[in-house]
């Protein structure tokens, strides 16, 4: 049976996450970005919580964990580097699985934006929690892992099937628009911007995307196509990537 999604939003930017495997009726939720209104969540929907699973140690992923885990008694799974703001029952890593229910996560690597960033992919459904480590036509800022890391972890998204649906932690894809426009002109990208800058007038969201979305407008998995541009040329993979997140960091627009 499929797994059932419900998204809200929450903080300033942040999406949150309640998945539910429909054969059992376990839930999870994915990151804790803030605790009162996912269990306002919860009560609309009548749920309880079995689960959560952290993306990464940043606040507003694992930020509301003890109390989540307090009021519903959930267990936690997450990176090991998560303990150092909150409670983890079950560090996981690259390889792993975790079951709710019938439903199966694998366990991906992604790590960069910190240096155990991992998501969580169930292949059965399509779907991949990826937290800050890509966005629509955008990825996470490396506060702690390096450009080689990083690549890594795009790559690994990547390679996922193409209709695989990414679910990410926040809300940034009219800013990333602006800026892939500055440095990629593919007729497919001019596309999606425009359609990103309608929906997002319209109060609409932007995410999930899919992979295969990414690969062919996000100027991050374009990042070797896109070196010349970015004063790249003839350089690795992972140092065209560093390129395009150097103009990331400096771009006005």
């Amino acid at each position: 049976m499929p797994l059932r999604i419900e998204q809200f939003p929450v903080l300033s930017d942040n999406y949150g996450y309640l998945v539910r495997d429909e054969a059992s009726g376990q839930v999870a939720c994915i990151d804790t970005p803030d605790a009162d209104a996912i269990a306002a969540a919860m009560d609309r929907l009548g749920w309880g919580l079995d689960l959560i699973l952290n993306t990464h140690w940043h606040p507003d992923h694992a930020g509301g964990n003890e109390a989540l885990k307090a009021r519903f008694g959930a267990t936690i799974y997450g990176p090991q580097e998560v303990t150092r703001i909150a409670p983890l029952d079950h560090p996981v890593t690259a390889g792993d699985t975790v079951a709710l229910g019938e439903t199966r996560f694998t366990v991906i690597d992604v790590g960069g934006h910190t240096l155990q960033h991992i998501a969580y992919h169930d292949a059965a459904d399509h779907v991949a929690f990826v937290g800050d480590s890509i966005f629509p036509l955008g990825c996470g800022r490396m506060f702690e892992g390096d450009p080689v890391q990083m690549w890594g972890g795009l790559s690994r998204i990547a390679a996922l099937p193409d209709e695989t649906r990414l679910y990410c932690a926040h809300e940034y894809t009219a800013a990333n628009a602006r800026f892939a426009l500055s440095v990629d002109d593919a007729p497919a990208l001019k596309a999606r911007a425009q359609a990103v800058f309608a929906a997002r007038e319209r109060g609409e969201w932007t995410v999930p995307s899919t992979v295969g979305e990414e690969k062919a407008t996000n100027p991050f998995l374009r990042a070797p196509r896109l070196a010349e541009r970015v004063g790249a040329a003839g350089k690795s993979d992972a140092e065209a990537f560093a390129a395009v997140r150097r103009a990331k960091d400096n771009f006005k627009g």
